[in-house]
């Protein structure tokens, strides 16, 4: 929709659907690095980067069965908004705020229009999927200074 026009580049998702045989790891201590990286902090989207960096992990879901939101939910971790949209949020309530001091920066304008188009979106997406509730507004988050 708004993507960015080139960039196929990046790390690939490992193809089999079974934990690879090398690995040593049980699915109770995968979890347990889970719990711990987010009672330490650190968001869902980047834990999976560090059990694949620092772990070895390529997967965590071949190896327990439930992804790592799934294991986060489970032990009352997840966080209340989704990841994307928090971003998403916290991304427009930079460009607002880089807008009131350059009022005239047309570009960004564009830009925040297009991002506030993807958050309203997303929680459209949200809310039909049960994962934010009804009465859920966007404006609550929208705090600029």
């Amino acid at each position: 929709m708004h993507a960015r026009k080139r960039g196929g580049s990046g790390s690939k998702r490992p193809i089999s659907k079974i934990p690879p045989p090398w690995l040593t790891v049980s699915p109770d201590e995968v979890e347990a690095l889970v719990v711990k990286y987010a009672k330490s902090g650190v968001p869902p989207s980047q834990i999976g980067v560090i059990l694949r960096d620092q772990h070895g992990i390529p997967l965590v879901k071949p190896i327990v069965g439930k992804r790592v939101l799934q294991i986060l939910r489970n032990n009352g971790l997840a966080p209340e908004i989704p990841e994307d949209l928090k971003n998403l949020i916290e991304r427009a309530r930079r460009m607002h705020v880089h807008l009131q001091a350059n009022r005239s920066d047309s570009y960004n304008k564009k830009r925040l229009q297009l991002v506030e188009a993807k958050i309203h979106r997303l929680v459209k997406y949200y809310r039909s999927a049960g994962v934010l509730p009804e009465n859920f507004e966007v404006q609550t988050l929208y705090k600029y200074e």
